[in-house]
């Protein structure tokens, strides 16, 4: 799909940065960074604990559990941020003196999301004192009252949005509660539970806890490269509060003080652990833990994040591999059955008449329908819901949408319209998960286009990619393109700087199957410069162009022990 260049506008008037290189100046300000201090990640920076609202009420009852060694369970979710965030919590309360911790994580296919009263029952099984829940539970009114008549309190650590009523917890901590205080409304799931440990540390410190047990006060910064991994690959916005604890743990990992599982992750990705990036632990690290819980049992990831074995956490990373490998051999057959069904609504790809899309195959895996959602809306430019067949007579949903688009508010107002037509949902602005009857598939579609027809009925839905403007041949070197990365972590809602311009072809060849390469050269410029694009649809198209007009990011290949600038191109239209 072509796309519109835009530049990012860059409010110059409130620039308090001082002396800087005048591209990563402009970069800063369009990305809303004025002063100096936005640039300070130290930890120091980060926001009290005590700012989120259930703060004080759980830290009493966590300081109540360790004095009785009550014993704790935590309950994951099935994502790489919940497998994260179960890791923080395990590791993060035995530091601090509690002797009874263990974890339960749903399996997708058998139990489904979050702190329902069937995985109560498997929980009470080991007879826990508490329930924490680690990103979910928000949402868990059944399961909070299904605990509750077992005899088990329940302490819920959630960032989803919540309703308009909370579970009857006996402390919830989430900074999305009405009235919270807390400055960043974009905490993960494991910032969420780091958070927790703060508090709790920082009340055993003050009643002497640590000398009394004879424990050594831990440092939690050691758990900051399960925060930083788990953060980046919820896809959550890198505000300031996420980009220092996404900068303090990338800090850790890139000097060799991570665990062992992120190590042995790192490996098997064949990325370098002294350059490791954002876009990294993004698109290289997140994908492989992801795969255990959409295909097999997140347990498998969780057991490699608690490893302090290097054996044992490669031997489980070959396992995470693999399935990273089928998962992506089934997302290639769900693709292509996807855009079979588009082909047969109406040209959402060239015409503005389909507001949205649901899709549905009964083939299709629970596990991957979110990457593939993800993956229609980016070429669609559209909310995508694909929807997958469970045993019960249900479909279960995974939304991704775009900006214009509220999604999980869309789904609210859905179910307020048709109460029965929802058996549940849940989510955030860009992306949901749903649960229909399977019989109601049609009309959900129905109910769910109109609805985003009426939302972004003004909106031009035209796809854009926003850039960071051109750049003079003197800025297509190595340095530059060090002094880039250095100035992350880039990521959501904090993007990675791509730059544009038109750009003479002096080679270009086909890749494998769907890749070019290219040697490119600015009009009157001097520089050859290496350009790679991935995963091109119809290849072959491009093999005589003579000059292209370019979006690209910047680039170190390594090869041989060689370092070369090279392009990663983004986005190309052909000028001749």
């Amino acid at each position: 799909m072509l796309k519109k260049i835009v530049q990012r506008s860059v409010d110059r008037q409130r620039d308090q940065l001082g002396d800087l290189d005048p591209v990563l100046r402009r970069i800063y300000l369009s990305r809303g960074i004025y002063t100096q201090k936005a640039l300070d990640y130290s930890l120091k920076q980060l926001p009290s604990p005590l700012l989120l609202s259930g703060m004080e009420a759980m830290i009493a009852a966590l300081l109540a559990a360790l004095k009785a060694n009550k014993k704790i369970l935590i309950l994951a979710d099935y994502d790489a941020d919940g497998a994260t965030s179960c890791a923080v919590a395990i590791k993060g309360l035995r530091l601090l003196g509690a002797q009874q911790v263990s974890y339960v994580v749903p399996n997708r296919f058998e139990y489904g999301y979050g702190l329902t009263p069937e995985i109560v029952a498997l929980a009470a099984q080991s007879e826990p004192d508490i329930i924490i829940t680690v990103d979910n539970g928000i949402s868990s009114f059944d399961g909070v009252e299904a605990a509750r008549k077992a005899g088990i309190q329940v302490l819920i650590t959630d960032h989803h949005l919540p309703g308009m009523t909370l579970p009857p917890a006996l402390a919830i901590v989430n900074p999305n509660l009405d009235g919270d205080a807390f400055p960043s409304k974009a905490l993960a799931g494991v910032g969420v539970i780091f958070y927790v440990l703060l508090a709790l540390r920082a009340q055993l410190r003050a009643i002497h806890w640590f000398s009394e047990q004879h424990l050594t006060e831990p440092n939690l910064a050691q758990l900051l490269d399960l925060v930083a991994l788990g953060t980046v690959a919820d896809v959550v916005p890198l505000d300031y509060v996420n980009r220092i604890l996404v900068f303090q743990g990338l800090s850790r990992i890139k000097s060799g003080h991570c665990c062992a599982g992120i190590n042995s992750l790192i490996e098997i990705s064949g990325r370098s652990q002294k350059t490791l990036s954002a876009t990294d632990l993004g698109f290289a690290i997140a994908p492989r833990l992801n795969a255990a819980g959409r295909l097999d049992d997140m347990a498998l990831g969780i057991e490699c994040l608690l490893s302090s074995d290097p054996i044992e956490s490669k031997q489980m990373v070959q396992q995470l591999d693999q399935l990273n490998s089928e998962r992506k051999e089934i997302e290639v057959q769900m693709k292509s059955s996807a855009m079979a069904i588009l082909a047969t609504l109406s040209d959402v790809e060239e015409n503005a008449t389909q507001s949205a899309v649901c899709l549905y195959d009964q083939q299709w895996h629970q596990g991957v329908i979110g990457i593939l959602a993800s993956r229609i809306k980016d070429k669609i430019n559209r909310p995508v819901i694909a929807f997958a067949k469970t045993d019960n007579g249900h479909l279960k949903g995974s939304a991704r949408s775009i900006s214009e688009i509220h999604i999980r508010d869309v789904l609210n107002d859905i179910a307020t319209e048709n109460p029965s037509l929802l058996s549940k949902f849940g989510g955030h602005a860009m992306a949901a998960g749903l649960t229909i009857k399977a019989c109601d598939f049609d009309l959900f579609t129905k109910a769910f286009t109109q609805r985003t027809q009426q939302l972004i009925a003004d909106f031009d839905l035209t796809p854009e990619i926003y850039t960071d403007g051109q750049l003079t041949e003197d800025y297509l070197t190595l340095n530059f393109t060090e002094l880039i990365a250095a100035a992350g972590p880039w990521g959501q809602k904090h993007p990675e700087p791509f730059f544009d311009g038109i750009f003479d072809v002096l080679q270009v060849r086909i890749v494998g199957e769907r890749h070019l390469k290219f040697v490119l050269r600015l009009p009157l410029g001097a520089k050859l410069i290496d350009a790679i694009y991935f995963f091109v649809d119809k290849p072959e198209s491009w093999l005589g162009v003579r000059q292209i007009k370019a979006v690209y990011k910047l680039d170190t290949n390594e090869f041989r022990g060689q370092r070369n600038l090279q392009f990663i191109l983004q986005h190309l239209i052909k000028v001749t």
